[in-house]
């Protein structure tokens, strides 16, 4: 746990990666740099005006300096040979850059990529313009923020691309500043292979006033004029001045002081023996504490700890992480023990778990809130800070070993992927939770079908309603149309060493595979060939308003239907052929799938891809889901395995194909054979034929039973009317009235 703490020294994530002789994981970068192979192509006077050659590249990291006669103006350097810059593909997204002496990055342009929906189109120029667009970045003030904070750059589509660009951009860039000391970006001076860690025999100053001045206990002072004074600021709540603090203005409002006490050193200065064995009992392994402690009228505990057990006036900020401190694991003092300590009434040891990944020999700050009640309902808020850094005395360095630098810089790599994936994730929110709820629907629509599929009108609407929201919402909104470019993405990772990261970049393509994966278990690929695929949504949608407006449909001869069949297979495996040869050259090919021009470019392309498009569209209108049917091989791929599905949800009667052929005759795309049987392969789960399956006015055998019981019924009621008369007849009272 303690190498992940070796970037944090320099305030950005694995700068040490360029100390390990860049020898990154797979992914983060090659065996053999790719920068001579790229300059050669790439002129350094495209890379940034004013350049004329490179220089020989170094041997301590893989960047060529940028000559103009003589005079080094920059360095050169691949992104993917610096960190990982792995994109949707599994494939890096190859970017050169160059970066100044003052660590301003000068230039950068994409060379090579993979990434399926940037394959020409507005997304592609507008990707490769958002690239250039970093010339005249400084990186310096990305060092402080170590690469993170900054909000990304958007392109409508590829959200996952453009964070894979921005985030190699700027921490390759960071990595080469650092490593080559551009713009004052330097490495700490202290032994190769060696990270900091709490000096445990270091001792501190046992006087209260000279704790304070060492910066080994830090002091915030709040009077009632300063607070008055901020809340009077422009900003702030109009009504706050209405409520000013009670006391006089010099009267302390708080006076609150914080230290990292888990610091041995600093604990024997202001803990008494009992109180320091109390804290040790309770930091876990890996965990830290500290002491906050005050005096004056404002609480820093306040009291909403009492009902959800959380301080919430006060929290602990380092880097990008927050800690907030529960109530119930804290250690009350009574007083503190080093000598002329004043008297502090609210004294607690606060405990930070190993999960925060605090770092000891990092800055970090107590941010506290001050609350102001305008009311029974307003209030009005301030936020003071109190900063803390270990002294350097409290910090030593002890040796680890070259292997271990490695390992810390595959971690810190895997660390920036985690962390560029869950902002990904965080910000596709509201997709994700639409996509749930439309699962969780079709979910329990195939699960109660039977209650569903009673109303043929019921079934019609909520068919039309479920695929216009696949189309609007999956689609056009949320461009999570899955294609058999995933697939052969899937493929090539599985070839060239797998990674999760690579998938969970893009959390609706994650998700819908997820979901499909489990539906062919139970369904089949009909559930999201029939009901999850937009582009299929839009075929069903514009056929219903083509039958709508009385165009006429054509149903194929059975016979050549079923050959049809096969021309998806075909294109399926010669695509995965290609795919095992090129994957470049596959996605090529994969243009066979109109699903980027309709679904993710929304027919912003250029003409021969909508001409293609339109023409499937034509076709479809008079033969419903013809590009489903014959051609789609996402629909083969799914297909393969759907014979494998657990459970069969498609009730059938044995006079189903022989002699009745109603649902075979209505099925849309065709799937129910002459003589009766489903074939799982072709089946879209569309559920019409289990509306027929109930249908008291089309299924011949429900019609049949319902007139079987409506005879047996009346059957039954004139034997029950003929008992009737006869007991009518024998009644006594009968006999007395013919007597």
């Amino acid at each position: 746990m303690r190498l992940v703490r070796i970037a944090r020294r320099l305030g950005f994530c694995s700068v040490l990666v360029a100390l390990a002789s860049l020898s990154t994981p797979a992914g983060a970068q090659s065996a053999k740099p790719r920068l001579p192979e790229f300059a050669a192509h790439y002129p350094a006077e495209k890379l940034v005006e004013g350049a004329e050659s490179y220089g020989p590249m170094r041997d301590d990291i893989p960047v060529m300096p940028l000559l103009k006669g003589n005079e080094t103006i920059g360095y050169a350097f691949m992104n993917s040979d610096i960190v990982g810059a792995i994109g949707y593909s599994s494939r890096p997204i190859h970017i050169i850059e160059a970066v100044s002496p003052d660590a301003v990055v000068l230039g950068a342009a994409i060379l090579q990529q993979s990434e399926p929906l940037l394959q020409g189109g507005s997304r592609e120029v507008a990707v490769k313009k958002l690239a250039a667009s970093y010339a005249g970045r400084d990186l310096k003030p990305e060092a402080v923020t170590g690469g993170s904070g900054r909000e990304y750059p958007y392109v409508s589509g590829v959200s996952v691309s453009v964070r894979v660009v921005d985030d190699s951009v700027i921490r390759s860039g960071l990595k080469v500043a650092f490593t080559l000391g551009l713009g004052g970006l330097e490495l700490p001076n202290r032994q190769e292979g060696t990270y900091p860690t709490v000096n445990a025999a270091a001792e501190a100053p046992a006087d209260w006033d000279a704790l304070l001045e060492a910066g080994l206990v830090k002091r915030l002072e709040l009077t009632n004029a300063t607070v008055d004074w901020a809340f009077s600021q422009p900003g702030q709540h109009p009504w706050a001045t209405r409520y000013p603090t009670r006391g006089a203005p010099d009267d302390l409002f708080l006076d609150l002081y914080t230290t990292l006490i888990s610091v041995p050193g600093i604990a024997d200065k202001l803990l008494r023996p009992s109180e320091i064995d109390a804290m040790k009992a309770q930091i876990e392994e890996g965990g830290h504490a500290i002491l906050v402690a005050s005096r004056g009228e404002y609480s820093w505990r306040g009291t909403a700890y009492r009902d959800n057990g959380i301080y919430n006036r006060i929290e602990l900020v380092q880097g990008d992480k927050t800690i907030k401190f529960s109530a119930r694991e804290q250690v009350a003092l009574f007083r503190i023990s080093a000598d002329g300590a004043p008297t502090l009434m609210e004294n607690s040891i606060l405990f930070i778990p190993a999960l925060a990944n605090f770092d000891p020999t990092q800055p970090w700050r107590l941010q506290l809130l001050v609350q102001r009640n305008l009311g029974a309902i307003e209030r009005a808020y301030l936020n003071y800070d109190i900063d803390f850094t270990l002294p350097a005395s409290f910090i030593t360095a002890p040796w680890v070993t070259p292997e271990m630098l490695a390992e810390q810089a595959r971690a810190e790599e895997r660390a920036a992927q985690v962390a560029m994936r869950n902002s990904v994730w965080k910000n596709n929110t509201v997709e994700i939770a639409g996509l749930a709820v439309m699962l969780a629907v079709l979910t329990a629509a195939f699960f109660f079908q039977g209650y569903l599929t009673r109303s043929a009108r019921l079934t019609f609407w909520f068919r039309i309603g479920y695929l216009s929201a696949t189309l609007v919402f999956l689609g056009w909104y949320s461009n999570a149309q899955l294609s058999i470019v995933n697939l052969m993405a899937l493929t090539n990772s599985l070839r060239t060493g797998f990674d999760w990261e690579t998938f969970l970049m893009d959390p609706m393509t994650f998700i819908l595979w997820f979901s499909v994966a489990a539906a062919l278990i139970f369904w089949g690929r009909g559930a999201y060939c029939g009901w999850l695929c937009p582009f299929g949504a839009m075929q069903e949608l514009s056929n219903r308003l083509a039958k709508l407006l009385h165009i006429p449909q054509w149903t194929l001869p059975w016979g050549l239907n079923e050959r049809l069949w096969a021309m998806k297979y075909v294109i399926f495996l010669g695509l995965f052929g290609v795919t095992l040869t090129s994957l470049d050259t596959a996605i090529k090919f994969a243009e066979v799938e109109p699903f980027r021009t309709a679904i993710t470019l929304k027919f912003a392309r250029a003409w021969p891809f909508t001409l293609y498009l339109s023409i499937l569209l034509f076709i479809g209108l008079f033969v419903e889901r013809f590009f489903c049917r014959y051609l789609c091989p996402l629909g083969a791929a799914l297909a393969i395995p759907a014979r494998i599905r657990m459970f069969d949800w498609i009730k059938r009667y044995r006079d189903c194909g022989s002699p009745c052929q109603i649902c075979a005759n209505e099925c849309m795309v065709q799937s129910i054979h002459p003589t009766g049987e489903i074939n799982p392969n072709e089946c879209l789960s569309c559920l019409h034929c289990q509306v027929q399956y109930q249908s008291k006015a089309v299924c011949p055998v429900v019609i049949k039973q319902v007139k079987r019981r409506e005879k047996v019924a009346h059957g039954a009621h004139a034997v029950g009317a003929a008992i009737e008369r006869t007991h009518h007849a024998n009644h006594p009272h009968a006999v007395r009235v013919a007597e």
